[in-house]
């Protein structure tokens, strides 16, 4: 059954008493996927700088192909959506969803001729093609999100979704990593460099085609999958009854416009930190991928754990206890599981008292929780001003200490893309989905932010200092948190 787009002025009225878990977990399950294949780029970026002997700078078009699409799609959306009207309100929701997971699919699909061919270019422009895929995905599936019920708990129903697809940026460094490095990497022929001498891994593993290109025609099949599931769910319909309406109207809202350059922000720090993080805990501490990439779990894990917390945080209850106890049950177990996957995958090496220092930050993390009240806004402006310092005692410092302060970042990473985009989406009406659209536009920050970091480390020898970079882009968030939100027009 097809939907429409963006939020009826009375749209809480009728979702009060329905319930949407069905839909909801449907559409957590594309959350899941999309998690999972966006943090695959940590992987790749690795794999690929030593494939085609990249710079810094070089390794992280990466990101730049990949979210570069973010912003282009969204582009060609918001301009069908001035002179035409929304898509999605003509398509619905269901249809936009359908069409991102196909563009998904091919993308995937097109990493076999590009290992194929060795082609540093056409890695890039299968990853822009898959890029285009969770564009539509995006602007159709977070505001579904929002609107499945009540718009005062709208944040902590799109951190649940979120949470979930933390928990696909959690262990695609662990599976992602033993599939390309490792399972995959002694299939087929071992590639050769320049030199015609065998490329290998940190660990002296050699690498192959097939290890990148087995892995994505299996996320291209799942994708399909996923479409199939959608198409024979009923999902639920909003209808509109206000006038879908051409212009660019959603931009007379500041609180949105001020959204935009938040989320360019919020996902360029967290994707430029994430990217870096496995050659950055070599050249920190020498660490090799493999033993790295457990580490870098913990990054994206740590925005898994907080994201959960951050659905039962900012989500309605009487009884306070309850929510205090509830987030402290979820905290310790999602950090276990974090812990065995990490343990398991590891050959049953990895000793818990090398993760313990995470302990502390978890505990900072639960404080954070509490300063914010329940309060999407002054949560976020918390947790900004907490990475804001966590990066410069990274700076400052070196050895363990700067690799569990720049790791300790995604548990406070956990609650910003949730919380900034239902605050920028507050009260838009009939221009929901266009401003949806425009947030979704704004991805284009992991875009530069990374290249942007990239090039400071090759110009400064390393990436230690070059995390100032991202302190930017947290000041601002603090300030959108602070300030920035708060829902009026421009004229007013």
């Amino acid at each position: 059954m097809a939907t429409t787009g963006s939020v009826p002025g009375n749209v809480n009225a009728y979702n009060a008493d329905k319930n949407y878990t069905v839909s909801l977990t449907v559409l957590t399950s594309l959350f899941f996927m999309w998690g999972f294949i966006t943090c695959m780029n940590d992987i790749l970026i690795p794999f690929l700088k030593k494939i085609f002997e990249l710079n810094r700078a070089e390794s992280m078009l990466v990101q730049f192909a990949f979210f570069s699409a973010y912003f282009i799609g969204s582009v060609i959306y918001f301009f069908i959506s001035s002179q035409k009207g929304d898509p999605i309100e003509k398509i619905g929701y269901k249809n936009g969803l359908l069409i991102g997971l196909f563009i998904s699919a091919l993308g995937c699909f097109l990493f076999y001729p590009a290992a194929e061919v060795k082609s540093y270019g056409f890695f890039l422009g299968a990853l822009f093609i898959l890029g285009l895929g969770f564009t539509m995905l995006q602007i159709a599936a977070n505001p579904y999100v929002a609107i499945l019920g009540p718009a005062k708990t709208a944040s902590s129903r799109l951190n649940l979704s979120q949470a979930f697809n933390s928990f696909g940026t959690t262990i695609a460094p662990i599976v992602g990593g033993y599939l390309v490095f490792h399972y995959f990497a002694t299939w087929g022929q071992p590639l050769l460099n320049k030199l015609g001498e065998v490329i290998t891994t940190d660990t002296g593993m050699p690498m192959s085609a097939i290890g990148v290109q087995l892995p994505y025609v299996i996320f291209a099949v799942i994708f399909l999958l996923l479409a199939v599931l959608i198409k024979a769910t009923k999902l639920p319909v909003f209808t509109n009854e206000e006038k879908i309406e051409k212009g660019a109207g959603a931009l007379q809202y500041s609180h949105l416009v001020f959204g935009m350059v938040a989320i360019f922000m919020y996902v360029g720090g967290e994707v430029s930190i994430g990217s870096l993080l496995i050659n950055y805990i070599y050249e920190l501490l020498g660490l090799p991928e493999m033993e790295a990439k457990s580490f870098l779990a913990f990054y994206w894990g740590g925005a898994m754990i907080g994201r959960f917390l951050g659905a039962i945080s900012l989500r309605e209850t009487s009884n306070e206890i309850r929510r205090i106890f509830m987030m402290l049950g979820i905290s310790v177990v999602t950090y276990l599981i974090i812990y065995f996957a990490v343990y398991i995958e590891s050959g049953f090496i990895f000793e818990f008292k090398r993760i313990l220092p995470f302990s502390i930050f978890l505990v900072l993390n639960l404080i954070a929780f509490r300063l914010g009240r329940a309060n999407a806004a002054r949560t976020l402006s918390i947790f900004s001003l907490v990475v804001i310092i966590l990066l410069v005692i990274t700076i400052l410092t070196g050895g363990n200490v700067a690799m569990w302060t720049v790791l300790s970042i995604g548990l406070f990473n956990s609650i910003m893309w949730s919380n900034i985009f239902t605050l920028a989406i507050k009260d838009l009406g009939k221009y929901t989905a266009q401003g949806s659209s425009l947030l979704v536009m704004s991805i284009l920050g992991g875009a530069i932010i990374p290249v942007i970091q990239g090039y400071v480390a090759d110009q400064i020898g390393g990436y230690h200092y070059s995390f100032f970079v991202p302190i930017i882009c947290y000041i601002y968030l603090a300030w959108y948190g602070y300030k920035g939100h708060i829902v009026k027009k421009w004229k007013e």
